[in-house]
């Protein structure tokens, strides 16, 4: 792997897509590399066959998502997302924060599968892969466009983001909070500027996700934060003074999902530790397998989230007493799935 950062990217490389059989080695000639030639990030509009994505795993509390876009220019090197990015052709590296797949037809989509016959609903989660916000939603506008026609059926959704652009969209979310029809997750890893812009160099800074927290609950909408994730000897001793930040902010609740590194995550975020932060690169590897039994990264339900261990013990300890202390130990909210109102459902009432 090439450790060369480039400004404005997070991964340090571009490893080669695990499906090809074809597999390149750089080597230095004397002359500029290819890897060091600036990247610019190229939008591919791809309209989506389907929309709504379906899951039932025990440890994530939706059973449905939305992703209106394919890899995430907000760069962020410990995406546990990167490695999807394979099954399109492209590299989990650099690949995954500049070549950008949009669904153009994703409002579209949605208002035929939300009028199916079959359809039951339920709260879909939009932003659970990649970022519903990053940078192309602001010319694209994509993600509103869902928003607009969930708002227009009354169907209750989730948001996650890391990035303050949901501001724009406060109209149509405190509608649907009026409602009990939504609720925004913000997502926040550290209130390091300087790390921050190491390690999701594309995606707002702590103080502008702090500013769209107070903005989105001045506006009635419920918020909650996601510290995610805790990167143990890197972002950990933070975890109080986030918690007391986005507080302070008016967050009404706090989750937290420790580092997650499957497949090719684990050596793009071993490759931007040795560049950034060398000095710490074997404790933070060693206290992350000390939590996941060894490894770099174990999959299992009910340990992936958090861990396991006597430090991932401490970590969940630390987290619940300063969510009661602070009062962020609130129930989470429940939306309401009676309102919802099937595209068509009024059109073939007037008939009657």
């Amino acid at each position: 792997m090439s450790s060369s950062p480039q400004r404005g990217r997070g991964a340090t490389s571009n490893p080669d897509n695990r499906y090809t059989p074809i597999h390149r080695t750089a080597e230095d000639d004397g002359w500029q590399r290819e890897a060091d030639a600036p990247l610019h990030t190229v939008l591919h509009p791809l309209p989506a066959k389907s929309l709504i994505s379906y899951n039932n795993s025990p440890d994530i509390p939706f059973s449905r998502s939305i992703n209106p876009y394919q890899g995430c220019e907000h760069g962020c090197v410990y995406c546990y997302a990167r490695p999807s990015h394979a099954y399109w052709g492209y590299s989990p590296g650099l690949d995954f924060e500049t070549q950008i797949i949009a669904k153009p037809n994703a409002a579209e989509l949605l208002r035929k599968e939300l009028a199916k016959p079959g359809y039951v609903c339920e709260p879909v989660c939009i932003g659970a892969n990649t970022d519903a916000y990053q940078p192309a939603e602001r010319e694209l506008q994509l993600t509103r466009q869902i928003l607009q026609v969930l708002d227009e059926h009354h169907h209750p959704t989730y948001l996650i983001t890391k990035n303050a652009l949901v501001e724009r969209d406060i109209d149509v979310l405190a509608r649907m909070a009026e409602r009990r029809l939504v609720k925004v997750m913000i997502s926040v890893t550290t209130l390091d500027k300087t790390l921050a812009r190491h390690l999701e160099p594309r995606a707002s800074t702590p103080a502008r996700r702090l500013e769209a927290i107070a903005a989105l609950r001045a506006a009635g909408i419920p918020v909650g934060v996601l510290v995610a994730p805790v990167i143990p000897a890197l972002t950990d001793h933070e975890a109080e003074a986030i918690l007391s930040a986005v507080a302070a902010a008016g967050a009404q609740s706090v989750s937290y999902i420790l580092l997650r590194l499957p497949l090719e995550v684990a050596g793009l975020f071993r490759d931007w530790l040795q560049t950034h932060y060398p000095d710490r690169a074997s404790h933070v590897m060693s206290l992350v397998q000390q939590m996941r039994g060894g490894q770099d990264y174990r999959p299992g339900f009910g340990q992936r989230m958090r861990g396991e261990g006597i430090f991932a013990e401490l970590l969940a300890q630390r987290f619940a007493l300063a969510r009661k202390r602070l009062g962020l130990d609130q129930a989470s909210l429940v939306l309401d799935c009676s309102q919802f109102k099937p595209p068509g459902a009024a059109e073939q009432l007037s008939l009657f």
